[in-house]
């Protein structure tokens, strides 16, 4: 046996390193604003400090300073919130030489704070030692380095840099003239002849180490890692190879507290409730409320001494002598404390684990394995508390009692195959947990250290007096027998126990039936208190009538120092932790015989398709755009008065008919000189009875639309307005009028419809993109969402054609479209009741999509032309080029001296401009190339500042010669250096300005219109300006701009853009280890350079979820004409490097963004935190061109999110092809929108479709149910940071029932219980939605994704009934129906067809023993055929006593 506290020495090698990485976490709203900004992932950099030029610093040193040694300091800082955080990096000192002190330093980190904020402060130390041998730091300058763009695509800004060092401490970056500063060279002043040269760049190799470091921490390669192999050329970081992880079981586990797990209870409940008693308000009605402990646990984690390598693992203990008692952590007091006194004498009171844990550990010294024991005490809630009445009776909070550390390899023979006892800790003292300990004056002084002599009797009990942990540790892999031995009567109750379920077992003991289900992964099982707990830590709350342990801290709790450096880490473990009642990992006994296998060689892998069920097929879900509505509907709906579409002369515009074939001209549309006013007309919305809801719904709807690259339209609300005028048939629903709801909640009846209205004209549009917007209308179809304006629920979705806006020369034309509202439903095949596993359903279980017509949606499309002033009208469209190849102007002078004046540089630039566009000079360029002398006037400015301050001194110091000394000597000194520093900046200045100028004189600037996933093509003329050959290096300063080397790709280029110039064989010369490519010139020759820019990445940034609250008028009607959704603006040079490494040539890439088409949209709803595995099928594209079998071979897909796993499989030709999708997920409700390209090239010119994909992330709640009978469910809603009004709605209002029913307030960090009330009517698996939502801001709070497992009831009886087709006078029929119980009994009659099956009397009241006939009225049928219909008898709490099947036969 092993006692840990008989070595002190054993855990010094981990205590080490835990002492030295105390960290200070980030600003919370910092991680918070990452978060938001979709940064998820951790990001790893690398940080080359390579050299540092001091020439502040001055040489001439004396003899006392010839030791002085230099160091440099890194700090990473939020700028915004003025936060250092992180841990301080100090280099190793070095000396300087020459003014320079080289450093060569490499450190690496990781973060997720991928935000512009994020900075690192360098500081360069002057380390001189004392008398006393100890170092005196002294600041030499500091330095500023920013790291990310704060763009999702670049985040990070790679490259070499060279920082001026500042003036100062890093401490001045908290000065409050700095808040909100980006610029901080503004306010800092620079040191003449100070840099460092240092580089930023990513290391992905960094990802496989993250579990070993914790984020924002700098380190070198050089330093030890626990877990991480030492390299032989001290950089272990740049490629980290992990030590080899080996399992291991940890078995035999119990826990003994002193002096006895009784009397440490008994003490802790009474010390906890005396507490509460204490903070109780005097005066305050009802009895003491009596705080038990509810559950205890254990969290077991292997931590390297930086962080843990994986979540703690969490598991429930149990005390050993509750199997003949009972459970020991019932909610009842009596069973919490023990008090069988002949018992607790018998046998010794301690908590153990039944089963065994899996760790993964490795063979380290700085290893450790980390025990922490905690409690979940429970707290009844009375009426003066501030929670919800609706919440449950007991409140539950947790509390860390005990921990403990051992490191297992520090001595690895003594423990095998022996017992391990671990002294456990309390009280103040940091732990890898970063929590409060629960501490006693007698556990603090058996923590205190005891003199190393021979141990007396004393000594002894106090060491028996310790708190400890004991259990068995052996290899899994060593393993041949099931270790550790227990009885066979042991053994056999554990096999009877893995075999339930959690949830099993604790429902088996309150006589409630196990419930499975669907498609849920086993795992383990949630206890009560979890559920039940509102919060990790306790809440402090300034209410007189709040919980006594929410009113303030226990008296015994300790807090140790930098806990909450620890604590954001440590409660996002525990949120995440898997928690199992003594069952986590256990294995059956024929696989614990079985002896490990050694490692063999890589599987080969089989071929294989994976499938992703249900698979969604392109072209299924297309909705008809026929006219559905009878006459009497139409001339009802015209009737309502809606604004007509007209001219400029106040004429009609002509109406287009969109079921028709529409005659399209380019040219003539090219040659229209007029604007386009485009209007889209939202008249009416038609109701399409769908099961569930009811016959109302919706009520109030909104919109959501993007049209061309305006920025996403969401309208205000919309209220459906029945028509009185017209009687209609069930069959046919009449159309109702969409009217605008107002701010306040008002109808604005005085005018229907909404109206939103487009302006393009030749002050919106480009030079040169018109012909992008006719191509827009003429193959575009815009996607429209409909919404539930109440629940914020998905009604569905359809698409309108815009080529019916073409005018084709006309003045004004008109559409109106009847579209339908689709949407997708998926249901899986259900199961009986009765079946062995009615829980589990096999994966590939067929899964039946049905396209569900949720109604009709009439739109109303028109297109004004619009005059256009001649003076405003701009020419560029006219002589716009559409020639790929740029050519750039010949210059035949130099620059012949002079004034640097604006004009001339302006006119240097318009020679080599190769298109027309406008291109903005900014800048006061006369100030920039002033080359005059110092200003004298500024000189007199700095001396009368000199001598005010020495006058002020004066007048402090009462006219004291020394002060007026000192500021004379100021004055002498800090004036020449003024001066200097002056004309120094004045000379940077001047060359800055020289070097640009140049640069702009060799400069060819190109316009560039480039839409998502389309490969621009150009041809860059370079021509050899000297009489000697050269190789030229091309460099581009954006990846999506490259070079095409490659042939065949040139090729097919040129042939696809038409351009008629020459090809040249292997004209690029590629070298190892080069990125760029290099190109021989002859003297005075001109050669084509191909380029091609291609973009896939974009913006996805999206509006909240909810209707607008704008006003109707002319300002909502007129959208904003700015970019969304599309590539971003940006000027890219391409750069033309001689063999001297001067630039020969520069082409600067103007690059415009214009829309791409959208050819389908899919909108997926999925749980929360989870990836998202979706398959798209492909259809079948036919390529006359190409004439080959196998031309679907050549396909391939891209995605404009980089963090979204996008592919396609060559399959055998003629089968199917599918596009792949793995998408993380995302907190509820969070959406994510991306787009998929696909390419049918090889070279992937063009994309043939571009998808858009919506993914809505939901909590996911898994209930299996059976069809008629009424189940119940639990949710809980948290509060946000401010109090709302709530309501819930769910997609089925029929089949779901939510309590509270109404709108409910929810304070902030208020926790709400929500019963959900599920009665499905159709078997099989299906998905329900439900949201809540603030009903005064029309905003998403939380949304869940239901997913129910509906299973067949058991038939009592069956009966058969013929009822004659037409005549329209249906059937009746009865069913005898007898009452089973002795007493009288109320029933309830439901049926799951009520459209085709009426009862005469839905409840009925009837003595014990007596019978009653059920009165069936059966609905009359036009065409011949058969239903079944399940009729239910329900009691009151709507369970079933009886089910009957009727098949009907119409006949």
């Amino acid at each position: 046996m092993v006692k840990t506290e008989d070595r002190p020495s054993m855990a010094e090698g981990w205590r080490e390193v835990f002492g030295k990485q105390r960290l200070v976490p980030p600003p919370s709203q910092t991680v918070r604003l990452a978060v938001d900004s979709h940064f998820t992932y951790s990001h790893g950099l690398q940080l080359s400090l390579n050299r540092l030029t001091a020439a502040h610093i001055p040489q001439e040193l004396s003899t006392s300073e010839q030791d002085v040694t230099y160091q440099l300091r890194a700090t990473l800082f939020d700028r915004n919130h003025h936060h250092f955080f992180g841990k301080t990096w100090t280099s190793s000192p070095q000396n300087m030489k020459n003014s320079k002190i080289s450093f060569n330093e490499v450190l690496y980190f990781h973060t997720s704070l991928l935000l512009s904020s994020t900075l690192v402060v360098l500081e360069l130390v002057s380390l001189s030692p004392r008398p006393d041998g100890s170092l005196q730091a002294l600041g030499r300058g500091f330095t500023v380095l920013e790291l990310f763009t704060g763009r999702p695509e670049a985040p990070a800004t790679d490259g070499d840099r060279r920082l001026n060092l500042h003036h100062g401490s890093p401490r001045s970056l908290l000065h409050p003239l700095l808040k909100d500063t980006t610029d901080y060279s503004r306010l800092l002043k620079v040191i003449d002849g100070a840099y460092l040269d240092c580089g930023v760049k990513s290391h992905p190799a960094l990802g496989s180490v993250v579990h070993l470091l914790p984020e924002n921490v700098l380190v070198s390669g050089n330093e030890s890692i626990p877990g991480l192999t030492p390299s032989p050329r001290e950089d272990a970081l740049l490629r980290p190879q992990l030590l080899k992880m080996q399992p291991f079981t940890l078995s035999r586990l119990t826990v003994s507290l002193q002096p006895s797990l009784q009397k440490f209870e008994s003490q802790l409940l009474q010390l906890i409730n005396a507490d509460c008693h204490n903070t109780k308000q005097p005066g305050s009605e009802g009895t003491l409320q009596t705080v038990i402990i509810q559950e205890r646990r254990l969290h077991v984690g292997v931590h390297n001494g930086w962080c843990f390598l994986d979540k703690p693992q969490v598991v429930v203990l149990e005390s050993l002598a509750s199997r003949v008692r009972g459970r020991a952590d019932s909610l009842s007091k009596q069973s919490t404390l023990i008090k069988d006194s002949t018992t607790t004498s018998s046998l010794r009171q301690m908590l153990g684990l039944r089963s065994s844990l899996e760790l993964m550990l490795t063979n380290h010294q700085s290893l450790a394995v980390v025990f922490q024991l905690e409690y979940v005490f429970s707290a009844p809630i009375g009426r003066e508390t501030m929670l919800s009445a609706t919440s449950t009776s007991r409140a539950a909070f947790l509390q860390c009692l005990r921990w403990g550390t051992w490191c297992p390899f520090q001595e690895p023979d003594g423990w095998k195959g022996g017992e391990i006892q671990l002294a456990l800790k309390g009280g103040a003292e940091p732990n890898p947990h970063g929590v409060m300990v629960y501490g006693t004056e007698s556990s603090a002084k058996s923590q205190s250290p005891t003199p190393a002599s021979a141990p007396t009797a004393a000594q002894e009990f106090s060491e028996e007096a310790k708190d400890r942990i004991t259990f068995w540790l052996s290899s899994s892999l060593e393993r041949k027998a099931p270790s550790p031995k227990t009885p066979l009567r042991m053994k056999q109750e554990d096999v009877q126990h893995q075999r339930r379920s959690p949830s099993a077992s604790s429902q088996a003991e309150k006589g409630i039936p196990p419930a499975f289900p669907p498609e849920s992964p086993q795992g383990p099982g949630l206890s009560l208190s979890q559920l039940a707990a509102t919060s990790r830590y306790p809440t402090i709350s300034h209410s007189s009538s709040a919980l006594p342990w929410q009113q303030s801290f226990p008296s015994l709790l300790h807090p140790f120092p930098l806990a909450s450096a620890h604590q954001l880490s440590h409660v996002a473990c525990s949120a995440v932790s898997s928690i199992t009642h003594l069952e986590m990992d256990l294995q059956r006994e024929e696989d614990e015989s079985r002896p490990g296998q050694e490692e063999g060689e890589h599987l080969q892998e089989l071929p294989f398709t994976p499938v992703h069920a249900p698979i969604i097929t392109l072209g299924m879900n297309a909705p008809s755009a026929c006219s559905a509505s009878s006459r009497s509907s139409l001339a009802a709906l015209f009737s309502a008065g809606f604004p007509d579409v007209v001219d400029g002369s106040g004429q009609v515009a002509e109406v287009l008919d969109p079921t028709e074939p529409l005659p399209f001209d380019p040219q003539r549309e090219d040659n229209d000189t007029r604007g386009n006013l485009l209007v889209f007309q939202f008249l009416a919305f038609t109701r399409m009875p769908t099961a569930g809801t009811g016959p109302d719904w919706p009520d109030n709807i909104y919109v959501t639309f993007q049209f061309y690259r305006f920025p996403p339209v969401t309208s205000q609300r919309l209220k459906l307005l029945n028509s009185d005028k017209v009687h209609h048939k069930t069959s046919d629903p009449p159309p109702c009028v969409l009217t605008c709801i107002n701010v306040d909640g008002t109808v604005n009846i005085g005018s229907p419809g909404l109206q939103v209205q487009f302006r393009v004209d030749d002050s919106f549009l480009k030079p040169g993109e018109k012909r992008w917007f006719l191509r827009y209308l003429a193959l575009h179809t815009m996607h429209i969402d409909i919404w539930d304006s109440d629940s914020l629920l998905l009604i569905g979705s359809t698409v309108i054609e815009l080529k019916y806006m073409l005018r084709q020369g006309k003045s004004a034309v008109q559409a109106l479209h009847e579209v339908e509202v689709l949407t997708t439903d998926y249901v899986g095949e259900d199961t009986l009741l009765t079946s062995t596993d009615p829980g589990r359903r096999s994966a590939s279980s067929p899964v039946s999509v049905h396209t569900i017509i949720r109604g009709r949606l009439h739109i109303r499309t028109g297109n004004i032309g619009c005059p256009v002033d001649p003076g405003r009208r701009r020419t560029a469209d006219a002589i716009q080029s559409h020639s790929h190849i740029i050519t750039p102007s010949e210059i035949t002078r130099g620059f012949r001296g002079g004034s640097l004046s604006t004009r001339n540089v302006l006119q240097l630039n318009a020679r080599n401009s190769a298109q027309a566009h406008r291109l903005g000079i900014g800048g006061d360029w006369s100030s920039a190339f002033r080359l005059n002398a110092i200003n004298l006037d500024e000189t007199d400015s700095v001396s009368r500042k000199l001598q005010c301050m020495a006058a002020v001194y004066q007048r402090e110091a009462k006219k004291d010669a020394e002060a007026i000394e000192v500021m004379d000597q100021i004055t002498e000194t800090q004036l020449p250096r003024e001066l200097h520093e002056n004309k120094l900046s004045e000379e940077r200045r001047k060359a800055e300005g020289i070097a640009n100028m140049l640069s702009q004189a060799i400069t060819t600037q190109h316009l560039l219109y480039a839409s998502l996933g389309s490969a621009e093509y150009m041809e860059f003329i370079l021509k050899n300006p000297f009489n000697v050959s050269q190789t030229v290096t091309i460099h581009s300063d954006d990846p999506e701009l490259s070079v095409i080397t490659d042939t065949e790709e040139w090729r097919y280029f040129k042939a696809v853009t038409r351009t008629p110039t020459l090809l040249e064989e292997n004209m690029f010369h590629m070298e190892d280890g080069a990125p760029d490519p290099r190109v021989y010139l002859r003297p005075k020759e001109s050669i084509h350079i191909p380029l091609k820019y291609q973009s896939f990445l974009c913006d996805h940034t999206m509006a909240l979820q909810g209707p607008s609250f704008l006003a109707p008028g002319k300002g909502s009607q007129v959208a904003k004409k700015n970019l969304s959704n599309i590539i971003p603006a940006k000027s890219i040079k391409v750069t033309f490097r001689a063999e001297d490494g001067n630039p020969m040539a520069i082409c600067q890439v103007n690059v415009e963004p214009t829309p791409h088409v959208v050819d389908q949209t899919f909108r997926l709803y999925h749980p929360e935190l989870c990836f998202l595995k979706k398959a798209i099928r492909l259809p079948v594209w036919h390529d006359p061109a190409a004439g080959e079998a196998d031309a679907l071979t050549c396909i391939s897909v891209r995605c404009s999110d980089p963090n979204i796993i996008c592919q396609t499989r060559m399959l055998v030709p003629g089968e199917p092809q599918d596009v792949y999708l793995k998408v993380p997920g995302s907190p509820s409700p969070h959406i994510k929108m991306f787009f998929v390209m696909v390419f049918t090239d090889k070279w992937m010119a063009a994309p043939s479709q571009i998808w858009q994909v919506y993914v809505h992330f939901l909590e996911r709640v898994d209930v299996s149910c059976v069809t008629g009978q009424r189940s119940c469910q639990s949710l809980v809603l948290r509060g946000k940071q401010a109090i709302r009004k709530v309501k819930c709605f769910s997609s089925h209002p029929r089949e779901i029932e939510v309590d509270p029913s109404g709108v409910f307030a929810l304070p902030p960090a208020a926790v709400q219980e929500l019963q959900l009330k599920v009665q499905p009517w159709q078997a099989g698996s299906r998905f329900l939605y439900m949201n809540a939502v603030d009903v005064e801001q029309h905003r998403l709070i939380t949304a869940w994704l239901l997913c129910l497992s509906v299973h067949r009831p058991i038939l009592s009886k069956a009966f058969e009934v013929c009822v004659p087709v037409g005549g329209g006078r249906g059937s009746s029929k009865k069913i005898t129906y007898t009452n089973p119980y002795t007493s009288s009994r109320m029933f309830l009659l439901r049926s799951d067809r009520p459209d085709l099956l009426q009862f005469k009397e839905d409840k009925f009241q009837i003595g014990g023993g007596e019978s009653y006939s059920i009165g069936l009225r059966f609905a009359p049928s036009q065409s011949p055929g058969s239903a079944e219909i399940l009729v239910y008898v329900n009691n009151m709490e709507e369970k079933t006593e009886e089910t009957f099947c009727v098949k009907v036969i119409y006949s």
